[in-house]
């Protein structure tokens, strides 16, 4: 695993960083994505990404949310709700539940997808596979009360 990979677990594990990364990094992606026409998403150097169109649970107006994601071989991915290890459940799961058809921007290609909540065995499968994948997870679990969310989002 590259050093910076390393250090960039460690920092992420940080309760400064759960306080400050909700406020910089997801402003930081949108605007990049936004003038880079789709093309580039700063969080994506170190982990994959999407953005995730979905309409509000209450609203039903759009709403843009820059994510990290685990993509799936048979071409999905799996969202992982840590909200930075943070109490609440990110909004964009409220959405989800409410609104299971959304779109994700896949480096640069719009693809409309079918959002499912995972439970029992599914789950467990799922969160040992992310925790493979980015194990700071295990971290946010720790410092929350909650389950962490996760999602499968398949193309439509």
């Amino acid at each position: 695993m590259p050093v910076g990979v390393r250090i960039m677990q460690k920092v992420s594990s940080t309760r400064t960083f759960a306080r400050i990364a909700p406020h910089v990094i997801p402003a930081m992606d949108r605007t990049v994505h936004r003038m880079t026409r789709g093309k580039v998403l700063l969080s994506a150097r170190m982990l994959p990404g999407v953005i995730l169109t979905a309409r509000g649970a209450r609203t039903g107006q759009p709403r843009v949310t820059p994510l990290a994601c685990m993509p799936e071989p048979d071409g999905g991915w799996l969202l992982i709700g840590s909200n930075f290890g943070r109490p609440g459940h990110p909004a964009w799961t409220a959405n989800l539940l409410a609104h299971p058809e959304a779109d994700v921007n896949w480096r640069g290609e719009d693809v409309p997808v079918r959002a499912r909540l995972l439970a029992g065995e599914e789950r467990a499968a799922a969160w040992q596979a992310a925790l493979r994948f980015w194990p700071p997870y295990a971290t946010y679990q720790a410092r929350v009360e909650r389950e962490i969310r996760l999602f499968r989002l398949t193309r439509r």
